[in-house]
């Protein structure tokens, strides 16, 4: 495979940006390769610079869960476009998309958009705290909320991954008002959040952990989460910025049966395009400016690009039989996957699914939390990464991501990264 022009770019790249790249695990370092860099995407295919194709299973880390390209997307923002691109000022497409967010996700009475997931889970627990007038997060190890300074305790894949405990530049006096406890530890959640001495403000969580690989709760443990946080007075918010609309149309929640009091969601209800949202009940998201006095703004919210390509996403998502048929192939590519794995390198992976996410984890298994996840052998993960890209299949960079299926992946594009992954095994099995 030819990556002369990946190689020149990426050279270029590290004069003008730090390690050349605009996100940490892009830089590929875990998994012993250079990153690609890609010209252009359509459907279940992605392209590089230097005209490799390959099946995309990153899917943009989730939301391009309709593939790449949409027409109906495409359409949608072509539309918005001839408007023009921002105004800072309110739009009809604002409360269109609103609308079928709330509709989607019941426990929301009211939604505030923003412009990432970090701005939603930043807002969401500066909200949690106005509201309830105490100071303390808890968060849970490997579950990542974005990199704003509250949340870089025990994070997920991106800090993991390059091997960074918590970050610099984060002072003291803001992570001590961060808790963070083991993820499906019902003993420790308990103890933790009975302890009135602590002054919980809010408990935030991944429903299904996507930042240590996919990870999801031991039954019961949301239900009791649920209990505690409500016996205490505590507010309960689930970041859903990869789970909503990947699980189910209402997300995790609508899966497992659980109403958090807030939700935060991200890229894909902008059908890609950045964009993210916070929502809740009415009695807490009246507590945000103008209508209160908990204070956030973005010129960039509500953007009409990013609202017009959700209300398109939305509604196809919306469509009778979607979940169920990405369900299906999703549990189909994933017993193969697993077949496979057992044959060819037994006791040593590890498959985690849900939905139409999942990790093969290099690890007997299994794993439940941040801790047996890190026990995963990431140099094998790395050697099948390379093996599967020169095979032409797009998978994370990170053995703590999951991999995700899109609609738009065909029975051939499944059967030949199954065809690419047995050629893998077999490859890696021998060195």
């Amino acid at each position: 495979m030819n990556t002369d022009n990946s190689k020149s770019y990426f050279t270029k790249a590290q004069t003008v940006i730090p390690g050349g790249v605009n996100s940490p695990v892009r830089a590929c370092k875990s998994v012993g390769c250079d990153p690609l860099f890609v010209k252009k995407a359509i459907g279940s295919k992605i392209m590089d610079v230097d005209d490799n194709e390959f099946i995309d299973f990153v899917c943009s880390w989730g939301p391009m869960i309709l593939g790449h390209n949409h027409p109906k997307v495409v359409a949608a923002i072509e539309e918005a476009l001839a408007n023009g691109t921002s105004y800072g000022a309110p739009t009809p497409l604002e409360i269109e998309l609103a609308e079928q967010v709330i509709n989607a996700f019941p426990s929301m009475d009211k939604v505030r958009f923003v412009s990432s997931g970090t701005e939603a889970t930043m807002s969401a627990i500066r909200l949690a705290r106005g509201y309830t007038g105490k100071k303390v997060v808890v968060k849970f190890d490997g579950c990542y909320h974005g990199h704003a300074d509250s949340f870089l305790v025990q994070a997920g894949s991106g800090v993991i991954t390059l091997g960074i405990p918590g970050s610099p530049g984060v002072p003291d006096d803001i992570v001590k008002n961060t808790i963070s406890i083991p993820y499906n530890d019902f003993e420790t959640l308990e103890k933790t959040l009975s302890d009135e001495s602590l002054e919980i403000a809010c408990v935030i969580i991944e429903p299904v952990a996507g930042n240590m690989g996919v990870v999801p709760p031991a039954d019961g443990f949301l239900q009791k989460l649920r209990e505690l946080t409500s016996k205490h007075n505590i507010v309960l918010i689930f970041d859903e910025v990869i789970t909503g609309f990947r699980l189910a149309l209402g997300g995790a929640q609508s899966r497992f049966g659980i109403t958090p009091d807030m939700t935060c969601l991200g890229k894909i209800i902008g059908g890609g395009l950045p964009v993210g949202a916070y929502g809740g009940k009415q009695e807490i998201m009246a507590q945000i400016a103008p209508e209160g006095p908990v204070y956030q703004a973005g010129t960039l919210s509500g953007n009409p690009l990013a609202m017009a390509a959700g209300v398109a996403t939305l509604q196809t998502l919306s469509e009778p039989g979607f979940y169920e048929r990405l369900e299906q192939k999703a549990e189909s590519f994933a017993s193969e996957l697993k077949k496979l794995a057992d044959k060819y390198l037994p006791g040593q992976t590890t498959l985690n699914r849900i939905g139409s996410m999942m990790t093969n984890f290099f690890n007997p298994g299994p794993v439940v939390d941040f801790k047996s996840a890190m026990k995963s052998d990431t140099e094998l993960y790395g050697q099948f990464f390379r093996e599967m890209l020169a095979g032409g299949i797009w998978l994370a960079p990170s053995q703590f991501e999951a991999a995700f299926i899109s609609d738009a992946q065909s029975e051939k594009d499944l059967a030949q990264a199954l065809e690419m992954t047995e050629s893998s095994f077999k490859k890696i099995k021998k060195l």
